[in-house]
């Protein structure tokens, strides 16, 4: 993919255009799940969402085993936003389960979008209304979600659709500098952030931690890994923009 259309589109681009072959719900394996809380909770201790060895092929069959409803809601004000989770099923040694948890922990945690008290979100089951959803995806098939973007490398956000790229879930990115579960929540939180309306932004400083939703996926230009959007209680942002960072090669799957 060309330099410029990094600034649009790597790592959940604003800009993408509506994506094609998005499954069907008759692509979507349902799980018995209980009806979410409507009450406020403080977030859980985030999970790994890992059971062992995680296998992937580089082109998935685009089906989909989804996650049951939360019991919680994150957030205790504001506008209700409810979420899907969904992995691709040839994703292997991961349960469904685990890794919605995982993301749920992450989204709901004091430090997450939610903070300020004009968002709350709430991740539902099989059946349920939804406003955007969570795939866990292949790095193929994370091309055909992202339509106009074909790295099979990054993450990205199309529309209402947050894929999340499964080799950067089980392999983060080099010179990241910090734990595998640091970059999760990164991920989480950056291309979530595109779904609520948050572009791209520059590192502040060298030695300052990155904006999250800098794009710390393909290089930190000085800054240190940060996957929050709010430090200290107050929002962490800094100067609107994208570096001309080139792309690694394609994932080839994990076997």
């Amino acid at each position: 993919m060309a330099a410029a259309a990094l600034v649009a589109v790597v790592a959940g681009g604003l800009g993408i255009a509506a994506c094609e072959a998005l499954p069907s719900m008759s692509q979507v394996s349902p799980a018995a799940a209980p009806e979410p809380s409507r009450g406020p909770t403080r977030a859980p201790a985030a999970r790994s969402g890992r059971t062992g060895k995680i296998t992937y092929p580089a082109t998935g069959s685009r089906k989909w085993r989804t996650a049951p409803a939360s019991k919680q809601t994150g957030g205790e004000h504001g506008m209700l936003l409810r979420y899907r989770v969904v992995v691709e099923s040839d994703i292997k040694g991961l349960a469904v389960r685990a890794f919605a948890d995982a993301v749920t922990a992450t989204l709901d945690d004091p430090r997450g979008w939610t903070a300020d008290g004009s968002l709350r979100l709430r991740r539902v089951g099989p059946g349920q209304a939804y406003d955007f959803t969570i795939y866990l995806a292949t790095p193929r098939t994370r091309d055909r979600l992202c339509a106009s973007s074909t790295d099979a490398y990054t993450s990205c956000r199309n529309g209402d659709t947050v894929v999340l790229n499964v080799a950067r879930w089980v392999k983060a990115v080099p010179g990241f500098g910090a734990p595998l579960a640091t970059y999760r929540q990164y991920m989480v939180n950056h291309e979530v952030g595109h779904r609520l309306g948050h572009g791209h932004e520059l590192c502040p400083g060298r030695g300052e931690p990155a904006p999250v939703m800098q794009q710390q996926t393909l290089g930190m230009h000085g800054c240190t890994a940060n996957p929050w959007p709010y430090r200290q209680g107050k929002r962490y942002t800094a100067t609107p923009g994208a570096y001309d960072d080139a792309v690694p090669a394609p994932d080839t799957g994990l076997r």
